[in-house]
């Protein structure tokens, strides 16, 4: 007799689609010092160095099954990935509809600033409102797959949100560390998901320091953006998407706004996987890093050359995902951008503001502050020379703007109060107050 959730899924999958192979999961890989670890223990960073680990699997195995024409038939979410999933057993995947987000034409945005073929990657319509409900999702279900009972994190407001959706959905625990000044919208979800919100006087490594004080003496499990190997597999399907929706192409450039990094980094990753398994060549697409001018240690690394970057002082900015003054997997965002031939690039709070506002009355998306990054971003990129005119552009939505405060240029003292120079700030505003 089958279970109602067996029903339900066939019911959710449609008829004759099937749900894919299973996960070819071998290992775990430092990314640094290249340890070998056990992919059945729950662990965090690198045991020998504490650098990022990255699950790696039998891709000569997964080819057989990953295949273009097998995916026509498989469910449209991120699990249709499985056999390039890390969970094991298909009862422990917790799914929400997490994946599956649309790659949307942008001609008026494009042609207003000379570039026709933009896309927009539009994350927001992730569970939870934002690409974070992919790496959660991923990292939730091992974690739970692993016997994890309870797991700790610190976020800068999305990844709480998830966080708690995911481990609410799985029968965990969830304890969230986020910065006071949070999106009031993020902390508001964790507590209605459930979790254990504790609101941290600082930024999100301040938040981060509570986590690493408290989890291992309460025993919850650290999944910390890239402190754990499945937030990154998540991300990663955001690549296996765009391949997928581009007829196994890829773009020419990558615009994503960057904090932590895990975005670049999974699909940075999920472009290797894909070339071994046989579903896209060798050509890859520009990277390119956008941060915020009051928080890019990345820019500033890349401008320099270095290997690694320095923490960010004073870090500020509206775009709270953003607002990451030291990231742990710095060498590996560095090394995807310049491996590409991409760039990094920071734009001011009013670029950004005025990105959000043209992207909504030019395509009607409510981008994110990330969001309205991204556009600010490739229009330096423009000014530089560094984006030919025909090239196919994806610009990365990263987040439902509905849930941070209106853009800073539609709310003249909002303006003032956080110190920034705006051109809307005096005169007319683009939102009523």
């Amino acid at each position: 007799m089958t279970t109602l959730g067996e029903r339900l899924t066939g019911i959710s999958l449609g008829r004759g689609v099937t749900e894919g192979g299973l996960s070819t999961l071998t290992h775990l890989e430092c990314t640094y010092c290249g340890e070998r670890h056990d992919a059945d223990e729950l662990q965090t960073v690198c045991r020998a160095c504490s650098k990022v680990l990255y699950a790696r699997y039998d891709l000569g195995r997964a080819r057989a099954t990953l295949t273009r024409e097998s995916l026509a038939g498989r469910r449209w979410d991120m699990w249709r990935y499985r056999e390039v999933m890390p969970v094991r057993d298909p009862a422990n995947i917790i799914a929400l509809g997490e994946g599956a987000t649309p790659l949307l034409a942008a001609p008026r945005a494009g042609v207003a600033i000379g570039r026709p073929n933009l896309l927009i990657k539009d994350e927001g319509k992730n569970p939870t409102g934002s690409f974070k409900a992919r790496g959660l999702g991923a990292a939730v279900s091992r974690a739970k797959e692993l016997g994890a009972r309870a797991i700790a994190l610190p976020s800068a407001g999305n990844a709480g949100s998830a966080a708690a959706a995911y481990g609410a959905a799985a029968g965990l625990e969830v304890h969230v560390f986020m910065p006071r000044d949070v999106p009031e919208t993020n902390r508001i979800e964790g507590l209605v998901f459930g979790a254990r919100v504790t609101l941290v006087d600082g930024l999100i490594n301040d938040a981060g320091a509570r986590v690493r004080e408290l989890a291992p003496e309460h025993g919850w499990f650290d999944v910390s953006t890239l402190k754990e190997p499945y937030r990154q597999e998540g991300k990663k399907t955001m690549g296996y998407e765009l391949g997928e929706q581009l007829g196994w192409t890829l773009p020419d450039v990558i615009v994503y706004p960057t904090g932590g990094g895990t975005g670049i980094v999974g699909m940075w990753k999920a472009f290797a996987e894909m070339e071994e398994l046989g579903l896209i060549g060798s050509k890859r697409p520009k990277m390119v890093t956008v941060q915020a001018d009051g928080c890019a240690p990345i820019v500033r690394a890349f401008e320099r050359g270095d290997r690694h970057a320095e923490p960010w002082q004073d870090a500020h900015t509206t775009a709270a995902g953003m607002r990451v003054p030291v990231a742990i997997g710095d060498y590996l965002i560095l090394g995807a951008i310049r491996e590409s031939g991409g760039t990094a690039v920071a734009v001011s709070e009013e670029d950004m503001c005025e990105g959000q506002i043209e992207l909504g009355r030019l395509e009607g998306v409510y981008a994110a502050p990330e969001g309205g990054a991204t556009y600010a971003g490739l229009k330096k990129l423009i000014a530089r020379g560094l984006v030919d005119d025909d090239d196919v552009i994806v610009l990365f939505q990263t987040g439902m703007g509905i849930k941070y405060d209106p853009p800073v240029c539609c709310t003249g003292p909002t303006c003032r109060e956080q110190g920034v120079t705006c051109r809307r700030a005096a005169g007319e505003t683009a939102i009523p107050r």
